[in-house]
Parts: structure tokens; C-alpha cells; sequence
């Protein structure tokens, strides 16, 4: 029985209308942008089998195209919105830290930190450039790749906080496999940074390493 027959109280979408997004299941909302199911499976069928295939909402969100495509029902096109949607969504989260000054509030700011760059198949590095309130004037992804000290450039990040102006920065980067644990590589990479942005009277706040739903902060650990 396709969706269209259910109880319109039971249609995801009709649910979403009346009660709001938050009332609808991680299934239930896949089956909303899935739109339609395949034989044997409704939309929102589909969507429960997404989410056991790829390890629940957070393996969707964070699945390669590879992966994703595998799924029998699942194709480029729909890797292709479900990526446009992540991408709309964290432009909004760079508007919104820019307006609300989220840097206020240490908790806030991991959360933010963390909706940014949890997701990310590969390691990401990115710096905030903040003013001398420490609100945001910019937020940028730096550099990709494994994060070593071949692949960080001081120098990049020295220039982008001229460019803005800065009187601060907070380092942020995620480790793909889920673990929050800064490395060595990470507390020297932080060093050379410190370094290179203290010869312009430019403050490094924080380094936040993202894993999963977690992230730990250098400076809470003492290590700035």
C-alpha cells in the first residue's frame, strides 16, 4: 500500500504541515525528500532501509556518493539534492554565526563548530576570523585533505585575517573516523599557526577538534 493511502494523519507530509518538521521520524523525513519509494517499498520503507544501511541519519548525511548510489531505489540525482540540501544548510548556520555572534557562548560555539563540520568525509580545516568583540566577520574552509604540517599553510590564514582585519581566530577541523582526541600533529600545527599570526598582534582563541557529535577544545585542555 502506497503512502497515498494511509490516513492523511499518518502522510509524512501532511504531519510536517500540521505538527511541524520535528514531529516526523528520521525515516519519515528521508521519505519526504526521497518522494517515492520502489516496488515492495514505500517512500518511507525506503527511508528505514536507507538509514540501516548507512548506520542512521548521521552515515546518510555523511555518505559518499559511492555508498549512497549503492542503495538499490538511490541515484546520482538524489546524491546530488541530498548534498545541495547539507550545502544550504551550513551557508544558513554561517549566516546565522555571523548575526547572532555565537562565539559569546564557549558551548555555542563548539555546537556550531560541530553542525559545521561533523559531516564532512574528509578532513576539513577552517578558521573563524572574529573582530575585537569576538564576533564573527568571517568563516572559511581552509584546507582539505589529511591535516599535517605539509598541508597547513600559516601563511594562507595570516593573510585572510589582514584581508578581514582580524583581531582573532578560532582553528577548528574535523577527524573523519569519529574520534575527538587532538594528536600531536594537530597541538604543533596549532603551534606554528599561534606563531605565525602572533607576528600581527592576531589572537588564536581556540583550536576545536570535531568527531562525530563531539569536539574538544585545545584551550580547555590548556594546550593554548
Amino acid at each position: 500500500m502506497g503512502i497515498k493511502d494511509w490516513p492523511k494523519s499518518e502522510r509524512p507530509r501532511e504531519k510536517l504541515l500540521h505538527n511541524g518538521p520535528q514531529s516526523l521520524s528520521d525515516a519519515e523525513l528521508l521519505a519526504l525528500f526521497l518522494r517515492c519509494g520502489r516496488a515492495g517499498q514505500s517512500a518511507v520503507d525506503l527511508g528505514r532501509h536507507l538509514l540501516q544501511e548507512l548506520g542512521g541519519l548521521t552515515g546518510v548525511l555523511a555518505a559518499s556518493r559511492e555508498h549512497f548510489t549503492s542503495v538499490p531505489g538511490l541515484g546520482p540525482a538524489r546524491y546530488a539534492e541530498l548534498q545541495a540540501a547539507l550545502e544550504l544548510g551550513r551557508r544558513q548556520l554561517g549566516e546565522d554565526g555571523q548575526r547572532l555572534g555565537v562565539l559569546s557562548n564557549p558551548t555555542a560555539t563548539r555546537q556550531y563548530l560541530t553542525t559545521w563540520l561533523r559531516h564532512r568525509q574528509q578532513e576539513v580545516f577552517a578558521c573563524l576570523f572574529l573582530d575585537s568583540q569576538h564576533r564573527i566577520i568571517a568563516g572559511k574552509e581552509m584546507f582539505y585533505g589529511t591535516i599535517d604540517n605539509a598541508s597547513v599553510h600559516p601563511r594562507e590564514i595570516v593573510r585572510l585575517a589582514l584581508q578581514h582585519n582580524a583581531a582573532a581566530v578560532v582553528l577548528a577541523h574535523n577527524h573523519p573516523s569519529g574520534v575527538a582526541e587532538p594528536s600531536m600533529a594537530d597541538r604543533q600545527i596549532t603551534h606554528m599557526i599561534q606563531q605565525a599570526l602572533n607576528l600581527i598582534d592576531v589572537r588564536v582563541l581556540d583550536h576545536v577538534v570535531i568527531g562525530g557529535k563531539h569536539a574538544t577544545s585545545l584551550a580547555e585542555m590548556g594546550w593554548l
